[in-house]
């Protein structure tokens, strides 16, 4: 093969030779050092071509754009050299470019890592919590997701009933806190605060928190930026508000007549028709709250009520309460409708209710309504699991999960007993117009 001198200009107007795959221009000066060219090529590249154990090698060394001559045959020679020592340029190449790939994942890698720590350097309580939210959505029931949702709103909107705009709730405070700075003594101080003014809420939202933190430990993004232990250090233990008052918040049988002739005294028929409702159905206050007419079947005596106990969707409709509900105004798809009200059902009956007990001389929560029909079935007798159904409480144990199945009209003959033992304890005379439906005399 001929061998030239290298110019610029040799090496600038070289191409390769017409109908050929390739061609080459050799240096004279630098053993094995020639300008290949091709005829699909951009640019022409500076090769290296010897014998390695016998065996003809070629590695390219690069665009003749990129190289100058004399840094050409620089390389030439020293790959000669690697080979005179025994090594095989093709697999330094080989190792070079391996080295470079892992330089740049590397370089990647600790990129990506540098920005992960940053987002989790910044993740917020609230940025977690409308995930956490999400990612339960399914899982969790509407009341369970209401919750979550409603304990950290930020408030300063319209009220929905009365004047003036909605405080921020329990957890609000704390959504700007960096997921990494809830630490105990935070969290204890929250609390402290939050239990000063609303004791149940600050509970409730405590418990919430908790679920959410025991989740993030669960989640790779999350994992380990809640200080560990952060609900559970004695500071919040301390101040943790206490659940006697639940004890006591129940209305015994001998307070009924004092309570029933308070609530029955209200102006507004359809907060009188909702308070005594949800104690004779032991069921969450906005659960009745946001019953439709057509959740009410009349004909057949049953309340549609959806919750977690997919099976048994309905309570029977008793008759007190049948009677209660035909007297209401249709005012709009609510029964328990509100004209004030921008949700169009009654938003909080509470001022109602409790000046409806201080008439009465007795001492009870909304939610005291709910535990008063549990702690009253009680007197009858009422077999295990009955009143729990009716409330809507998922079964407990083995048996009640897997094998009681009870149709709603055993519910409604019970219903209807403990129905008419309460009326009757509070002194009302209730004679059902539906024949064949129980009356108390």
């Amino acid at each position: 093969m001929a061998k030239v001198n290298l110019t610029a200009g040799r090496v600038a107007e070289f191409q390769c030779g017409e109908g050929k795959a390739q061609d080459f221009l050799w240096c004279a000066k630098v053993s094995g050092l020639a300008v290949r060219a091709t005829p699909s090529s951009n640019s022409n590249r500076y090769i290296f071509q010897a014998k390695v154990k016998g065996k003809t090698m070629r590695v390219t060394i690069g665009r003749v754009s990129a190289w100058t001559i004399d840094k050409a045959q620089d390389e030439a020679r020293r790959l000669q050299v690697e080979i005179d020592q025994g090594n095989d340029p093709r697999q330094q190449v080989v190792n070079k470019e391996i080295a470079e790939v892992a330089r740049l994942q590397a370089e990647k890698k600790e990129a990506a890592a540098k920005i992960i720590q940053n987002k989790r350097d910044t993740i917020t309580l609230g940025m977690a919590w409308t995930v956490y939210i999400e990612t339960r959505r399914k899982r969790w029931s509407d009341w369970s997701i209401r919750d979550h949702e409603n304990i950290a709103l930020p408030g300063g909107v319209e009220k929905l009933r009365g004047a003036g705009l909605t405080e921020a709730a329990p957890l609000a405070s704390l959504l700007n806190v960096r997921l990494s700075d809830l630490t105990g003594v935070r969290i204890a101080d929250w609390l402290a605060k939050e239990a000063e003014t609303r004791p149940t809420r600050a509970a409730l939202a405590f418990r919430l928190l908790s679920g959410f933190i025991n989740w993030c430990d669960s989640q790779v993004e999350y994992a380990g930026l809640v200080p560990s232990g952060a609900c559970k250090v004695r500071q919040v233990r301390d101040v943790m508000p206490s659940n006697n008052t639940r004890l006591g918040d129940s209305l015994q049988k001998e307070q009924l007549p004092a309570w029933f002739a308070a609530v029955k005294q209200i102006q507004n028929p359809v907060i009188s028709a909702y308070l005594q409702t949800v104690l004779l159905t032991g069921r969450r206050r906005r659960q009745v709250a946001e019953l439709k007419w057509t959740d009410i079947d009349f004909q057949w005596n049953k309340i549609t009520m959806n919750d977690k106990v997919e099976h048994t969707p309905s309570i029977p409709l008793t008759p007190y309460v049948a009677h209660l509900l035909q007297a209401l105004p249709r005012r709009n798809q609510y029964v328990f409708s509100s004209p004030t009200a921008k949700a169009g059902y009654l938003a909080e009956p509470t001022d109602a209710h409790h000046k409806a007990c201080v008439e009465a001389g007795v001492d009870l929560s909304l939610h005291g309504l709910r535990r008063s029909f549990a702690n009253l079935s009680e007197w009858i007798d009422v077999p295990d699991g009955i009143a729990s159904q009716i409330q809507g409480h998922a079964p407990q144990g083995v048996r009640a999960k897997n094998y009681i199945r009870r149709p709603l009209d055993l519910l409604r003959m019970w219903h209807i007993k403990i129905e008419a033992w309460i009326l009757d304890e509070a002194g009302i005379k209730f004679k059902p117009k539906k024949a064949g439906l129980h009356a108390v005399k």
